[in-house]
């Protein structure tokens, strides 16, 4: 899909080759999770996706499967630190596996995981490969990136904490946009850089991510969107 903000009314491409011409528009397209490559934990026979591995731990991390038994995070920054100190709740144990030897979250995040007596830090190390019976994950394979050694961890759950990409890529830069791609909207409403043109949800919210926060601020669109066109029609 496609859309062209240069003329007016806004065009926008389907897929399948569908025009259609709307004079104002509200962007709500999301943001992806970033995964990472790890055999295992992809879709698919012999996979683990969503049966135990995740990349929402404040989504998925209340389940029954991941209560009791250690779980893993993966990630170095303020999000990880943030989503292993909330699966305390509901792990035996959290592990943060980090491939270096340094975090980049910020000081007092590091200080309030690593003195979390169910949080362990596992530096240098990455995830190998996803084990599990078949229906869920059950251990994890763990490799030092600086030996080379191998070993098995059980755990019930690994959730990815590094990062999201907003899907905005199809917008060509026709909308102001910030160094991660998040689309910038004037403080307090959801008006982008383009007037008529309204961005709601995750793919101009990179804090809060969450499905009451982004429906809110589609009402906010809607809302906006209809004084808008009243505006218009004056």
């Amino acid at each position: 899909a496609s859309v062209d903000l240069s003329t007016r009314p806004f065009v926008v491409r389907g897929e399948y080759g569908t025009d259609c011409r709307a004079r104002t528009l509200i962007i709500s397209t999301g943001a992806t999770a970033k995964r990472l490559e790890i055999p295992g934990a992809g879709e698919g026979p012999g996979q683990y996706w969503q049966r135990g591995v995740s990349a929402c731990a404040v989504c998925d991390g209340a389940a029954p499967i991941f209560r009791d038994v250690p779980l893993v995070v993966i990630g170095g920054g303020d999000s990880a630190m943030e989503e292993a100190l909330f699966l305390t709740k509901y792990g035996s144990e959290v592990f943060i596996v980090h491939r270096r030897d340094e975090l980049r979250a910020s000081k007092i995040m590091q200080r309030r995981a690593s003195q979390h007596p169910k949080i362990r830090m596992l530096y240098s190390t990455v995830v190998a490969a996803v084990l599990g019976d078949g229906k869920l994950m059950n251990a994890v394979r763990l490799k030092d990136v600086k030996t080379g050694e191998e070993r098995e961890e059980r755990a019930g759950g690994l959730f990815f904490a590094i990062g999201h990409e907003p899907n905005t890529k199809f917008l060509n830069g026709q909308l102001e946009l910030d160094s991660s791609g998040y689309i910038i909207t004037t403080p307090g409403s959801t008006q982008t850089s383009v007037a008529g043109v309204f961005a709601a949800g995750d793919c101009q919210d990179k804090k809060w991510r969450q499905a009451i926060t982004a429906a809110g601020s589609g009402c906010m669109a809607a809302l906006e969107v209809e004084h808008y066109l009243a505006g218009l029609d004056e």
